[in-house]
Formats: structure tokens, C-alpha cells, sequence
């Protein structure tokens, strides 16, 4: 990774470049100074079209402007974290941000200044805030570690303005305006340090965290555009899937970190990113529900729980789940657990559609799982007093789905009664995800149960008259899970 000389900041132009320490070049002579200020062509673009999404993050400001007339509301983008000294994690925009712009870039900041419209109602301007292109008149572009030469070409306020339908500003002049703005403010906190800092004496923690569930409930029943989004990260995922058998054999001969790798050579080829650590759990690992150190060994004879997603280039994320035979045949006590699973899940389905309580899912799922268990002798009946007592946590764990979009468990500020206490609408997308973990250590079940994990996880899209299984691709039934399994390793 080459080093740079670190150039004052643009508002400091005028004082002299600073030197990294141990760099190899002692400065920046006048010569070279003036030689790189000229001879560039002028490489802005004209007549570029919206974004895809652009008519959909008008409509949501306007909802959100609508929600609080006559306040300035501010979301930040977030900055650039650092990962160990001058390197940093890549840049992920905030999804409240994303979610209103389409702009995905750090350091930007949506601001909705509130303006009375012609009709007399209350109404907001947005302006998107953003880094304008490398100047290069200070040798900011050649100079600072985030100069265009050194991480691209980004583009200019009037590009921008193209792009996302708002009017674009400097936001190296915001924190300023901020800091003189008067009237009620609120900001998404979190993400931006110097926004906040520039907002301090105007905001409070309690109006600030209504801004923030508002945004996560908006985001609760998606439009056409999300619900495309979302099919295209199922779809990559599901291929994803299919790479992954193929490459079984070179996984027996590493590790997990060979499945790893697989998936997010697919999700990194087709999408932004993973939507979220890979869960790559061979053996007694898929028994922890967020193993993601995928580093254990992966054996003929052991399921394989392969739970990832990929995140599209809008930041929509899939999130499937698969227990998969090594070798491509379930044992006898493998596949007994395995459809049991399977049953659970199709009852939780089939309880997904509009008017439904969105705990119905849950419910029947783990009515079908304690059923097995009370079957199994594993716990003692019925089944109604299982399900009251919770006995059947020991081996179900968590939660039979949740909210899916922008973030893997998406809407997460919600407040519990338009989310968990709510009813499903069309539009809402959710993950059905029952299982059953029997710990290697677990005295109280057989031995042959000991160590083996299995989940099943589909995303689906409430409908008008149902639902649909976007990650349908996917075969979820054993002997379906077997043969396709054996055509990708013929």
C-alpha cells in the first residue's frame, strides 16, 4: 500500500503541507506544487439520470416532512472509522441516510430546512451535503490520503444534484450553519460526531430518538423498488448457495473459512457486500447461532449451517439459511431432526399473510417444534404446557423470524406495538427461520442428538392474498436438499 504526504485541510490551504512521519519525500517543492495544478482535462459529466430509486427517496422525505412541519431535521451519512492507524473499514452509509437519498457516499448529511409552501402549510427544502470534488488548486487531490488519486473520483455538487433530485451543498460549510441555526432541530445521532457537536445546545436525546423510529417504521412495509431490491439479493444469495456445494470437497480439505471465502467472492461479485458475517457452522459449530469465526474443520458425515446474505449495491440484504449434509446424504437422526425443522418452518409460512398477527408465524412454528420434542420424549407433554412454561427454549434458542431490508434485522427502533404487537401488511418482509441446537454437552437428550444443529431460513414478502418465498430457489425439503446437492457435485 503506497504512503502519501498529508496536506493542511481545505480550510487551511494556506499553511504549509505536512510531512507523514517517516515518508520518503522531505516536501513539495513550488515547482511541483504549481506543475500539478495544470494540464488536467475537465472530466465532468453532463445529463446523467437519476438514480432508480430517486422517485421512490422523494417520496419518503415528503413523508417525513409531512411528520414534523416547521423543524430542521438532519441525518448524517456517518465518516470513515479507523481500522488500525491510517487504514480505515470500508464505508457503509448510514440506512436512515441511504434510505432518503440514494447517496452512499461518507461524510454527507441530508438536511430538511422547514419553509412554508404556497399553500400555507408547512413544508421542507432538502439539501444533500456533500464533499465536493478534490481541489486542485491546493493539491488536496494528489496530497490528502482522500484525495481522488488516492481512493477515486467522486463526483461534483452538479452530478449530484443530477443523480439524487436534491440540491447539493458543500458540507465542509454545514457545521457552521448549523451552529447559527435557530428553532426546533433534530438529528439521527450515532453517526456524525462534528454534526452533533455543531447541534448540541439544540437537541435532545428524547426528540432525537423520535426521528429515529419514525425512520425505522417507515421502513417497515416496503415499495415496488425495495421488494426488487430485496428479490435481487435472494437471488445472488441462492447462487452464492450453489458455489458453495460445489466447493464442499475444498471446504473438507481446509475449513470453514473456505466456505467463507466462497460466498463472499459471490456477494462481493454481484452486490455491494455480505449483508452480514457469514455464518459458516460445520459440525457441533451450528449449534452456536452466531458462529462466525469459521475456522473449524468440515467433515463428511456432519451438517454444514450455512446462514449469509448478499447485500445489494442499495444496501438491501438477503438473509437464508441451509443445514446441508457434507457429503450430500443426511443420516437417519440428521434427517428426523431436519424435517422436523422443515415442518416448523412450513407452518410458520403458511401463517405469514396480511390481517395476521406478526407473532402467528412464531407461534405455530414453535407449537410444531414442542410437539416433536414432547414426541421425542425429550421433555414431558403436553404440548400446551411446554409451549406456556417455554420448556422448548432449550433447544429452539431464538426467535422464529424478524424484520428484513436495509439492515439484516431491519427496523430494529420500531416500537414494539407497530412491530412485534402488530399485524402484517403487504409490503413487510421478514424472515420465517425456526431450529433446533442440541449442545454437545446437553446430558438431557440421547447421545446421537449431541452436537447437531439445524435451521431452515426463507425471506418472505407479504402479498395481498398471501405471501411469497423470494428465496424459493432454495430446495428446504430433505430428499429436494439431497438431489440438488448431487447435481452441483455431478
Amino acid at each position: 500500500m503506497a504512503e502519501e504526504l498529508t496536506p493542511a485541510t481545505p480550510d487551511e490551504s494556506e499553511e504549509p503541507i505536512k510531512q507523514r512521519k517517516n515518508g520518503l519525500y522531505p516536501g513539495v517543492s513550488d515547482e511541483l506544487a504549481e506543475n500539478m495544478k495544470s494540464g488536467w482535462a475537465d472530466t465532468e459529466l453532463h445529463g446523467l439520470e437519476p438514480i432508480a430509486q430517486a422517485e421512490h427517496t422523494a417520496a419518503r422525505r415528503a413523508a417525513l416532512s409531512g411528520h414534523f412541519p416547521g423543524e430542521r431535521l438532519v441525518i448524517p451519512a456517518g465518516n470513515l472509522k479507523t481500522r488500525s492507524n491510517d487504514t480505515e473499514y470500508p464505508f457503509r452509509a448510514s440506512v436512515e441516510y441511504a434510505y432518503l437519498t440514494g447517496n452512499l457516499t461518507e461524510d454527507g448529511v441530508l438536511v430538511l430546512e422547514p419553509r412554508r409552501l404556497p399553500d400555507g402549510k408547512s413544508g421542507h427544502t432538502a439539501t444533500i451535503y456533500l464533499l465536493p470534488r478534490s481541489d486542485r488548486e491546493n493539491g488536496e487531490f494528489w496530497l490528502s490520503g482522500h484525495g481522488e488519486l488516492w481512493v477515486g473520483r467522486r463526483h461534483s455538487l452538479a452530478e449530484a444534484e443530477q443523480l439524487y433530485g436534491i440540491p447539493a451543498a458543500d458540507v465542509r460549510e454545514l457545521a457552521d450553519k448549523l451552529r447559527e441555526a435557530t428553532g426546533p432541530v433534530r438529528v439521527v445521532r450515532g453517526y456524525d460526531a462534528g454534526i452533533e457537536a455543531a447541534l448540541t445546545d439544540k437537541v435532545t436525546a428524547e426528540r432525537d430518538e423520535e426521528l429515529r423510529v419514525f425512520l425505522s417504521e417507515a421502513r417497515l412495509v416496503k415499495d415496488e423498488f425495495e421488494a426488487g431490491e430485496l428479490q435481487k439479493a435472494v437471488d445472488s444469495t441462492v447462487r452464492g448457495f450453489e458455489d458453495v456445494v460445489r466447493v464442499l470437497d475444498k471446504a473438507e480439505a481446509t475449513s470453514e473459512r473456505y466456505i467463507e471465502g466462497t460466498f463472499f467472492l459471490r456477494a462481493r461479485v454481484e452486490g455491494n457486500d455480505i449483508g452480514y458475517g457469514s455464518i459458516c457452522a460445520a459440525g457441533a459449530h451450528a449449534c452456536t447461532l452466531h458462529w462466525v469465526r469459521n475456522d473449524g474443520p468440515v467433515r463428511s458425515g456432519d451438517l454444514l449451517l450455512l446462514d449469509a446474505g448478499v447485500e445489494t449495491h442499495t444496501l438491501y440484504t438477503a438473509d437464508v439459511t441451509r443445514t446441508l449434509p457434507v457429503n450430500g446424504t443426511y443420516s437417519e437422526i440428521q434427517k428426523k431432526i431436519y424435517d422436523a425443522v422443515y415442518e416448523a418452518q412450513e407452518a410458520g409460512i403458511a401463517a405469514v399473510r396480511p390481517g395476521a398477527k406478526y407473532r402467528d408465524f412464531h407461534d405455530a412454528a414453535q407449537r410444531v417444534l414442542a410437539a416433536k420434542l414432547v414426541e421425542w420424549g425429550l421433555v414431558e407433554g403436553p404440548v400446551e404446557r411446554v409451549l406456556e412454561l417455554g420448556l422448548q427454549r432449550r433447544w429452539t434458542l431464538h426467535g422464529t423470524g424478524h424484520m428484513l431490508g436495509m439492515d439484516v434485522h431491519d427496523c430494529a427502533a420500531a416500537r414494539t406495538e407497530t412491530y412485534v404487537d402488530s399485524t402484517l401488511e403487504p409490503g413487510m418482509c421478514l424472515t420465517v427461520e425456526p431450529g433446533l441446537y442440541f449442545q454437545a454437552d446437553d446430558l438431557t437428550v440421547p447421545e446421537e442428538y449431541r452436537g447437531i444443529g439445524v435451521r431452515i431460513e426463507d425471506d418472505i414478502l407479504v402479498t395481498e392474498d398471501g405471501n411469497r418465498n423470494l428465496s424459493a430457489g432454495l430446495p428446504r425439503r430433505s430428499d429436494e436438499v439431497e438431489a440438488w446437492m448431487a447435481a452441483l457435485k455431478g
